[in-house]
């Protein structure tokens, strides 16, 4: 898998060359500036990008800026987005641009090696990567919406689906059966209004209804 990296710390940036490239994946362009990241993107033309939120000069947004930027001159580029906090506003504004293909991981989660690369090959198939803590802060904030007629543990289903987990996973975690999982999944695509024709995107679908209701 062809990398593209966006991070200024230097021992962090180094740590990641070196997880990646001992996974089997190429790093092929590094950025340490926000104003770096999108040429290099464009040039690169990356499998993947993994993007620092907070970059020089400003050390606000420029990471997530150029991820935005990125996205609407690449529509189809995963981007795995890391954050040292939760960021609510940025972590909605990228995931305005689609849902598919999208991860936002703290930086925290870098540091569970196998955890961090199942999200990278995730996110460069084109599914979903969110941080738990992510999860949480964008549904505690989203209470006045349609997805109110879920029950709980639909709510539970989708917000696992939202960090990328598959059924059977779901199912491990819940201590459920992979049948029950795919009820809740039924039953959160009727709630949601998305037609069985479009099967193949649903799951994304959700997620997306579920992060921008």
């Amino acid at each position: 898998m062809r990398v593209v990296m966006a991070e200024d710390n230097a021992l962090l940036r180094e740590g990641l060359i070196l997880l990646l490239t001992s996974a089997g994946h190429e790093v092929v362009g590094v950025a340490s500036t926000g104003p770096e990241v999108l040429p290099l993107l464009l040039e690169r033309r990356p499998d993947v990008a993994v993007l620092d939120v907070r970059m020089p000069p400003g050390f606000r947004d420029e990471g997530l800026r150029a991820a935005v930027a990125a996205r609407k001159e690449l529509p189809e580029l995963p981007v795995l987005v890391l954050s040292q906090y939760v960021e609510e506003t940025y972590a909605a504004e990228l995931l305005s641009c689609g849902a598919r293909g999208i991860g936002y991981l703290l930086k925290d989660r870098v540091g569970r090696v196998d955890e961090f690369l199942d999200a990278l090959d995730r996110v460069a198939a084109g599914g979903t990567a969110l941080d738990p803590e992510v999860v949480t802060e964008l549904m505690s904030r989203r209470r006045d919406n349609p997805l109110e007629a879920l029950t709980p543990r639909e709510r539970e289903v989708l917000e696992l689906m939202a960090q990328g987990h598959d059924n059977a996973t779901i199912a491990r975690m819940l201590v459920i059966t992979e049948r029950s999982v795919h009820k809740h999944i039924g039953n959160v695509f009727l709630k949601l209004r998305l037609p069985p024709t479009d099967s193949g995107h649903r799951r994304v679908r959700a997620v997306l209804a579920f992060l921008n209701a």
